[in-house]
């Protein structure tokens, strides 16, 4: 599980293993891969927000290796399904093919259009973009209110699985740094 700090607000936004697990799957590490994306979804239990299902890439989705269109009736059907499994749509997810991600233009007037456009109750949607490098340093993670990109950072990352937790102890002894690939790659995704 990685944990993000929301600013000053005093609540904190999760990410848990299996979400974490789809995002490094669909990094663009090959020249042949087109951007994806979809839909993160969060149990609400203030201050914690856990992002605990993601969605996508879909068949319908429009996607190349700059650009990625969601396919917005599987977007509302999805976003219908999971408020009846009482998980809230909180934002977006895709790819970019760059070591480190960063939003774009199109990205930044996409996520703002989105939250003017949307009946909800949050001050903003989440975004994550999923870059090329090493798992997280690589993601670019930030709340997005009507106008700005809000990036956060990360406040803690944990290493849940036995498995996990030794690959990663065996790494340091190693002399390096652990990381979210070393202990994914541990489990055998």
């Amino acid at each position: 599980m990685i944990s993000f700090d929301i600013g000053n607000s005093g609540q904190t936004l999760t990410f848990e293993d299996g979400v974490l697990a789809h995002l490094h799957r669909h990094k663009q590490t090959r020249f042949w891969q087109r951007e994806a994306g979809g839909l993160l979804f969060a149990k609400i239990n203030l201050p914690v927000i856990s992002v605990c299902r993601i969605t996508g890439p879909r068949r319908g989705d429009r996607r190349s290796r700059y650009s990625y269109r969601p396919g917005e009736q599987a977007e509302q059907r999805e976003i219908d399904e999971m408020f009846g499994l009482d998980l809230h749509f909180v934002g977006c997810w895709h790819t970019h093919p760059e070591d480190f991600a960063t939003p774009s233009s199109l990205d930044t007037r996409n996520i703002s259009d989105c939250v003017r456009r949307s009946q909800h109750a949050l001050n903003g949607f989440v975004m994550v973009i999923v870059g090329r490098a090493q798992f997280p340093a690589s993601l670019f993670v930030s709340v997005c209110d009507r106008s700005h990109v809000h990036r956060l950072r990360i406040a803690s990352i944990s290493i849940a699985s036995p498995i996990a937790a030794r690959s990663a102890a065996e790494r340091h002894e190693r002399g390096g740094a652990a990381t979210y690939a070393d202990a994914h790659r541990s489990e055998g995704s």
